[in-house]
């Protein structure tokens, strides 16, 4: 069997070990809190000016820093010395996440994803973490659909918070520069009178609107 991604190898990035965990983990369906407890750390290091992570890793100050436990000081640390960290070579290992023999041609054939979920709606993933995985998984382009309103147990989208989210993919977009195409979209319900549960106005500034009964 073939990884849908391939593993890491020493050194790696803090950030992006932390990341590749926190993707490893949502495959295999373990907690959103723990999780999101990678993704946090990795966001908190990201933003750290050049050389503070190491000074901090010296002086035993990693914890210290807002979102970071014991588990991810370990990874971060584990990294910065060179090594690839034992949380994720272990999750590595055991990562069921395979093609089946014969499925690499259509696999590479997959330029992209039309029906996604992002945590705006029921995904577990920030729109730019899903994005960023799919540049890292050879992709071109992905459509984000999250819910309608009227899916209130998917958090599904109102008109005020449809618009945001078309600001914050449009942002994404021209960070972009042209190298990974993110269309607008939404996973509408069609209402028991035959009505889409979104203004036609909001569905017009859409790339592509998926039914959903």
């Amino acid at each position: 069997m073939v990884a849908l991604v391939p593993a890491l190898t020493a050194p790696v990035d803090p950030v992006t070990a932390l990341r590749r965990i926190a993707f490893l983990m949502e495959r295999q369906r373990a907690g959103s809190y723990r999780i999101e407890a990678f993704r946090k750390a990795a966001a908190t290091i990201s933003a750290l000016p050049d050389g503070e992570l190491a000074a901090r890793h010296t002086a035993g100050t990693v914890q210290d820093l807002p979102g970071i436990g014991k588990a991810t000081a370990g990874v971060i640390g584990e990294a910065l010395e060179g090594e690839l960290p034992a949380y994720l070579t272990s999750l590595q290992d055991n990562n069921t996440s395979l093609l089946e023999p014969g499925g690499e041609a259509l696999y590479a054939a997959l330029a992209g994803d039309a029906h996604t979920h992002s945590n705006w709606s029921d995904g577990g993933s920030p729109i730019e973490e899903m994005v960023l995985t799919a540049v890292e998984t050879g992709h071109e382009w992905m459509v984000l659909t999250d819910h309608s309103p009227q899916l209130k147990v998917a958090r599904g989208l109102t008109v005020e918070r449809l618009t945001k989210q078309i600001a914050i993919v449009d942002a994404i977009t021209a960070s972009l520069a042209g190298t990974f195409t993110l269309l607008k979209g939404i996973e509408v319900d069609i209402l028991d009178d035959g009505s889409l549960d979104q203004t036609p106005a909001m569905l017009a500034k859409l790339d592509l609107v998926v039914a959903s009964v």
